[in-house]
C-alpha cells in the first residue's frame, strides 16, 4: 500500500487546539504506528501546493477571503481571535492543508501514471468550492487537482471521473464544484439530518445515498453495497473522500460505526475500484473524534493485506 504523508500535514496550535473538535496532530500517530511495516511504503509530495496553482481554481472574490483572517475564521468555524494574525493561521492552519492539497495531486498524478490506490492521510476538503470555504475547508483540493490535470494533459475533457464520498457530511463543495460536469459521476453517502443541508448541491449527486441520524454499521454497510453496485467500469480516475466522522465515538458525524465497521467500508471502496481496474487516490476527509487515527491505522492494514492476499 502506497500512502501520502508528510510531517507538514500536522495542525499544531498549542493550547488553540482545544478550540476546535479536529485532531490535527493525527497524521503523525497514524504514521508512527505503520511506518515499520514492509507492507507500506510511505512517499511525500515534495512541497505544497503553490497559491498561484490554488488561485487558478478560485474566483476573484475568493482570491481575497482566503488572505483574510475574518473569512479564515468563519470557515474554521472557531470564533475570532483578536491577537491571532492571518500570518499565524497561514502558517499553523493553512500551509499543513495546502501541503494536503498537494498530497492529492501527487496521489492522482501516480495513480493515473502506475494504477493501483494512493492513499493521501490529508486532504478531502469536499465542503470548499470555487466561490466559498466552510466546514473546516479552506480548498477543494478534489477541484484543483482536477483542474491542473486537466492542464497537464494528464486527463481529457471528456475522461469519466468517479468520486466517492463515505464521510459523514454531504460534500456540498464537490457538488458544487461540478455541478455542470456530467464526466464527474458522485457517490456520496451522508448523514441526512446534518450540516451541510444544502437542496441545491445534494440534488448534484448522482448516487446518492442519504441516511437517517444514528444510522448503525449494518446498515449503512448494506446501503453503501447497493450503492457500489451502480458503479460502471469506464473511469479514469477515482477520488474517495473517506471520513472517518462516521465513527460512533464522533461528536459531529452523528452516525453509528464501529472502527471495524469503517475498515469494512473502505475494503468495500477498494474491492469496487479493483473490479474495473479504476485508479484511485483516497482523502483523509473528516474525522473529530479521539477513535480517529485508529480508525484509519486499522483501515490501512485490512486494505494492505487484502491487497497483498
Amino acid at each position: 500500500m502506497n500512502v501520502i504523508y508528510s510531517k507538514h500535514f500536522n495542525i499544531s496550535l498549542g493550547l488553540l487546539n482545544y478550540l476546535h473538535p479536529f485532531d490535527g496532530l493525527k497524521f503523525g500517530r497514524i504514521y508512527e504506528s505503520l511506518k515499520n511495516r514492509d507492507d507500506i511504503t510511505f512517499i511525500a509530495p515534495a512541497e505544497p501546493v503553490d497559491m498561484a496553482i490554488v488561485d487558478e481554481f478560485l474566483s476573484s472574490m475568493m482570491r481575497k477571503k482566503v488572505r483574510d483572517e475574518v473569512f479564515i475564521f468563519r470557515a474554521l468555524e472557531v470564533p475570532k481571535i483578536p491577537f491571532v494574525s492571518f500570518d499565524f493561521l497561514d502558517r499553523k492552519i493553512l500551509n499543513p492543508m495546502r501541503w494536503g492539497v498537494a498530497g492529492t495531486i501527487f496521489g492522482a498524478k501516480k495513480a493515473l501514471e502506475l494504477g493501483g490506490v494512493y492513499w493521501n492521510l490529508s486532504g478531502g476538503y469536499h465542503h470548499a468550492m470555487q466561490q466559498n470555504m466552510e466546514g473546516f475547508c479552506i480548498y477543494n483540493d478534489i477541484g484543483i487537482c482536477y483542474q491542473q490535470l486537466l492542464k497537464s494533459g494528464e486527463i481529457q475533457p471528456d475522461d469519466k471521473i468517479l468520486i466517492i464520498d463515505t464521510d459523514a457530511h454531504h460534500g456540498n463543495g464537490n457538488g458544487y464544484t461540478f455541478m455542470e460536469n456530467q464526466n464527474v459521476t458522485i457517490l456520496d453517502v451522508y448523514n441526512a439530518g446534518i450540516y451541510p443541508t444544502s437542496g441545491y448541491t445534494r440534488e448534484r449527486v448522482d448516487i446518492p445515498v442519504p441516511l437517517p441520524p444514528g444510522t448503525d454499521g449494518e446498515t449503512y454497510l448494506s446501503r453503501f453495497a447497493e450503492a457500489l453496485d451502480k458503479i460502471e467500469g469506464t473511469y479514469r480516475l477515482a477520488f474517495v473522500v473517506a471520513g472517518t466522522d462516521t465513527l460512533m465515538t464522533d461528536k459531529l458525524g452523528g452516525l453509528c460505526l464501529t472502527i471495524d465497521e469503517v475498515a469494512k467500508r473502505e475494503e468495500m471502496t477498494l474491492k469496487s475500484l479493483a473490479k474495473y481496474a479504476i485508479p484511485a487516490v483516497v482523502l483523509g476527509g473528516g474525522g473529530y473524534s479521539k477513535d480517529s487515527a485508529k480508525s484509519v491505522i486499522q483501515a490501512i492494514s485490512h486494505c494492505t493485506a487484502l491487497t497483498l492476499a
